[in-house]
């Protein structure tokens, strides 16, 4: 039987893991900046 070795895969998910959580205090403003103007647009719409 073969054996495969994953520890590959493990180290290519933490580095794009590292490689986004710079991002995070850019994105999830803009995101929730974005999500509330949909809710708003939808509560404006169906009144």
């Amino acid at each position: 039987m073969a054996h495969h070795d994953h520890s590959t895969d493990h180290a290519e998910t933490e580095d794009v893991v590292e490689a986004i959580t710079p991002l995070m205090p850019i994105v999830l403003p803009v995101a929730g900046g974005v999500l509330i103007f949909l809710l708003a647009f939808i509560a404006v719409f169906m009144a």
